[in-house]
């Protein structure tokens, strides 16, 4: 298998960003300005082997502690909702 990767953008959206690693594993996530999708892409394949090593699960437990964290610091209620 080989990366891959592929940034789009229509009128009035962000841009799409989707990432293949070497393992087949494709992300996604969108992004406002062009230069983050850049930085995601390489952040992704730095750390595919992390990635594939960490079930999905522990992945969206980090993932909801850091929105929490985030929403906490900005003073916000944390919320599910």
């Amino acid at each position: 298998m080989s990366r891959d990767f592929k940034i789009t953008k229509n009128e009035g959206e962000w841009y799409d960003a989707k990432v293949v690693d070497n393992h087949g594993n494709t992300y996604q996530n969108y992004f406002e300005h062009a230069h983050e999708c850049s930085k995601w892409v390489y952040y992704i394949w730095e750390n595919e082997d992390k990635f594939n090593n960490v079930s999905q699960s522990e992945l969206l437990d980090n993932a909801i502690a850091n929105c929490v964290r985030l929403d906490e610091e900005r003073g916000v209620e944390p919320s599910l909702d």
